[in-house]
C-alpha cells in the first residue's frame, strides 16, 4: 500500500515535465521564426531606404534640371500672349484708323433700303469717334470720323423725314366716314375701322430711326419734323373730307355718307340717300323723340321746322359736324401712333403742336358760323341762326372725348373748344331773346304778308325756335344721371315755355301750325310729373304686401318673419331720408306746380305709410319698435312738404 502511493505523483511529475519541455521547445522554435522574420524584414527595410534615399536623390536632381525649364517656358508663352494681345489691339486700333475709308461708300449711299446695315456702319463709325477722343483727342482722325458720324446722323435725318413725306398719306373721306360712321335708325356704332397711317414696315424703320436719334444723335429736330408732317396731313385729311361732301352735294344734292357694312375695309357701301342739312337732321331727330312731340303723338310733331331755304349753308354746316367727328378720330389714332415713335416725356407737347393748325382752321371755321349767326341777327333774320343749335348740340356731345382726347395738351390747346361752345350758347341765347321781342313788336302791317294768305314766316320761325329748343332740352336733360332730376327739369322748361308762350299770348301764333300745342305742352309736364313720381318707387315698395308674413293679433312670428318687417321699416326710413335729403335741394320755381306735386306725393306715400303700419299694428316683432317705427305718418307728410325747399 504504501509503495503504491508513492508511485502515483512521481508519474505525474513526469508528465508534467515532459509536457513543460515540449512547450518550451515550441515556444523557443517560435522565437526562432520571429528573430529569422525579423532579420529579413531588416534587410527589407534597409533596401527599401536605400532605394527611397536613391528615388529622393534622382527627384531632387530633377526638380533642379525642371524648374528652371518651366520657369522660361512660363516666361514664354507670357511672352507669346503679350505679342498677340498686343498684336490684336494693334488690329483693333488700326481698324479705327481705316473705318472712315470703309465706311465711306455706305456713308454716301444712305440708308434707304438697308437701315440695319446703315445703323451698323455707323456704329462703327461713332466706336471710332470715341476711341479717338480718349487715346489721341489731337489726331487728325478724330476730326474725320466725327464729321463722317455727323453725316450718316443727318443722311438718317433725312430717311426719317423721307418715310413720312413718302408713306403719309391724306385719310380718304370714305374711310373717315366709314370709322365715324353710325347708324341713324339704330344708333349703334358700326364695326370700328382701323385707320392705318403708314405701312408696317415703313413704320417699323421709321420707329427704329427715331430710337436712334433720340439715344445716340442726340438730336430732338426729328420731332419737328413729324408733328410738321403729320400735322399737314390731319389737315389735309380733314379739308379732304369736306371738298367730299362739296363735290357729292353738288352732283347730287346729296352729301355721300357710306357706313360699314361688312368687315371688308375695300368695299364700303352707301346709304338710302338722305334729306341733306342740319335742319333736315333736326327733323330726322324729332321724330326719334316723338314721344316727347308736342302732338303727343308717335310718328312726329307738327312744330318741326320747316325746309330751309339755303340747301348750301345746310350743306356746308352738315360737312362741319362731320369734320369735328373726323378731328376727334383722327386725332386719337394720330396720338396712337405719335406714341409708337416719339419719346414718352415727348409726347404731349408734340402732340399739342401736331393737331395745332387742323384744329384752329375748325375752330376758325366755328367763329364764322357765329360771326354768320351774328349778322342774321342783325338783319333779323332768325331762321338763320337755328344752324347753330345742331352745331352747339354736337359740339356739346362731342366733348367729353375731345377734353380725353386734348388730355395733357396746353390749357390754351382745351380751351379752344369750350370757348366756341360759348360762343355759341351766346349768340343763340341772344338770337332768342331778340326773337322774342321782335314777335312782341313785329311792325309787319301790308308789307311783307303773303299774298295768299298762308302761313306768315313769323309763325314757321316760332315752329322752328320751339322744336329745337324741346330738341335741346332734351339732350341737356341726359346730363343728370338721376332720372327723377332729368324729369324734374324737362317739366320746368316745359312749364316755363307754356306759361310764357300763355302770358304773351304766343300761343295763339302757335296754334297756327299746331292745334293742340297747349294740350300737347301739357301732356308732356304730366309725363314728367308721372317720371319723377317714379323714384319713390323704391321706398313704397317695402311697404307692399310682397313677403310679408300673415300676421294675427297675438300671433308669435318666427325669427325669418319678424326680420322681414324689421327690414320692410328700414327700408322705407332709409329711402325717405335719402330721397328727402337730395330731392328738398331740387327747384320747381311755379309754386302751383311745386304745391300740387308735393301734395299728390304725400298722399300716395302716406296712404301706403298707414296701411302698412295699420296691418303691423299689435304684432310683436322687436323689442325696440321705437328703433324701427322712426316717423309717424303725419311726420312723413313734413317731410315730404319740404321737398324742392333749399331753406328748409
Amino acid at each position: 500500500m504504501g509503495i503504491t502511493s508513492r508511485m502515483i505523483p512521481t508519474e505525474d511529475a513526469s508528465a508534467r515535465k515532459r509536457e513543460i519541455e515540449e512547450k518550451l521547445k515550441q515556444e523557443q522554435e517560435t522565437l526562432s521564426f520571429i528573430r529569422e522574420n525579423l532579420e529579413k524584414s531588416d534587410q527589407l527595410t534597409k533596401g527599401m531606404v536605400s532605394i527611397l534615399s536613391s528615388f529622393e536623390s534622382r527627384l531632387m536632381q530633377l526638380e533642379n534640371s525642371i524648374i528652371p525649364v518651366h520657369k522660361q517656358t512660363e516666361n514664354l508663352q507670357r511672352l507669346q500672349e503679350n505679342v498677340d494681345k498686343t498684336l490684336s489691339c494693334m488690329d483693333h486700333v488700326i481698324s479705327y484708323y481705316h473705318v472712315a475709308k470703309d465706311t465711306d461708300k455706305i456713308i454716301r449711299e444712305g440708308p434707304t433700303g438697308r437701315l440695319d446695315e446703315y445703323l451698323a456702319c455707323i456704329a462703327k463709325i461713332q466706336k471710332a469717334v470715341e476711341y479717338f477722343q480718349d487715346n489721341n483727342p489731337d489726331s487728325p482722325e478724330l476730326n474725320t470720323v466725327k464729321a463722317r458720324f455727323e453725316k450718316g446722323k443727318e443722311l438718317l435725318e433725312g430717311e426719317f423725314r423721307s418715310l413720312l413725306t413718302r408713306y403719309s398719306k391724306p385719310v380718304p373721306p370714305i374711310l373717315i366716314l366709314d370709322a365715324i360712321s353710325v347708324d341713324e335708325e339704330l344708333e349703334l356704332v358700326q364695326d370700328e375701322v382701323v385707320l392705318e397711317h403708314l405701312p408696317e414696315a415703313v413704320l417699323q424703320d421709321i420707329i427704329c430711326i427715331a430710337g436712334w436719334l433720340v439715344e445716340y444723335g442726340r438730336n430732338q429736330d426729328f420731332m419737328n419734323v413729324y408733328f410738321q408732317i403729320r400735322s399737314n396731313q390731319l389737315d389735309r385729311s380733314i379739308k379732304g373730307l369736306k371738298d367730299h361732301f362739296r363735290k357729292n352735294s353738288a352732283s347730287s344734292g346729296v352729301p355721300y355718307s357710306p357706313a360699314v357694312q361688312t368687315k371688308r375695309k375695300d368695299t364700303p357701301t352707301k346709304k338710302a340717300p338722305r334729306r341733306p342739312g342740319t335742319i333736315r337732321k333736326a327733323q330726322n331727330l324729332l321724330k326719334q323723340y316723338s314721344q316727347h312731340g308736342l302732338d303727343g303723338k308717335k310718328g312726329g310733331s307738327n312744330l318741326n321746322p320747316l325746309e330751309g331755304k339755303d340747301d348750301v349753308l345746310d350743306i356746308e354746316i352738315d360737312s362741319y359736324i362731320h369734320c369735328i367727328s373726323a378731328f376727334v378720330k383722327l386725332a386719337q389714332s394720330e396720338y396712337s401712333l405719335l406714341t409708337e415713335i416719339i419719346p414718352e416725356h415727348h409726347q404731349k407737347k408734340t402732340f399739342d403742336s401736331l393737331i395745332q393748325e387742323a384744329l384752329d382752321n375748325l375752330m376758325l371755321e366755328g367763329e364764322n358760323i357765329v360771326t354768320a349767326a351774328r349778322r342774321a341777327i342783325m338783319r333779323h333774320d332768325y331762321s338763320a341762326v337755328l344752324t347753330i343749335f345742331p352745331i352747339l348740340k354736337h359740339l356739346k356731345m362731342t366733348k367729353p372725348d375731345f377734353d380725353t382726347t386734348l388730355q395733357g395738351t396746353a390749357a390754351s390747346t382745351k380751351n379752344k373748344l369750350p370757348t366756341l361752345i360759348t360762343s355759341m350758347e351766346t349768340i343763340g341765347a341772344k338770337a332768342l331773346e331778340e326773337f322774342a321781342d321782335s314777335i312782341k313788336n313785329d311792325p309787319d302791317k301790308e308789307y311783307n304778308m303773303p299774298k295768299d294768305g298762308t302761313v306768315h314766316e313769323l309763325t314757321s320761325n316760332v315752329s322752328k325756335v320751339l322744336g329745337n329748343l324741346q330738341l335741346n332740352l332734351l339732350s341737356k336733360s341726359k346730363v343728370y344721371e338721376d332720372s327723377a332730376l332729368s324729369a324734374i327739369f324737362l317739366h320746368n322748361n316745359y312749364n316755363y315755355t307754356l306759361k310764357s308762350l300763355e302770358k304773351s299770348d304766343l300761343i295763339q301764333l302757335v296754334t297756327v301750325t299746331q292745334k293742340k300745342a297747349e294740350a300737347s305742352y301739357r301732356e308732356l309736364i304730366e309725363k314728367e310729373i308721372q317720371t319723377y313720381q317714379r323714384s319713390w318707387a323704391k321706398v313704397t315698395e317695402h311697404l307692399a304686401d310682397r313677403n310679408m308674413p300673415v300676421l294675427h293679433p297675438g300671433t308669435k312670428l318666427k325669427d325669418k318673419e319678424r326680420q322681414v318687417i324689421k327690414d320692410k321699416f328700414k327700408g322705407f326710413n332709409d329711402g325717405l331720408e335719402e330721397l328727402c335729403k337730395i330731392q328738398k335741394g331740387w327747384a320747381i320755381p311755379d309754386k302751383e306746380q311745386r304745391d300740387f306735386i308735393r301734395q299728390a306725393q304725400k298722399k300716395v306715400v302716406s296712404d301706403a305709410y298707414r296701411a302698412f303700419l295699420q296691418r303691423c299694428a299689435n304684432i310683436f316683432f322687436t323689442k325696440n319698435p321705437e328703433k324701427y317705427h322712426k316717423y309717424r305718418p303725419e311726420e312723413v307728410e313734413e317731410m315730404i312738404e319740404k321737398l324742392f325747399d333749399t331753406s328748409a
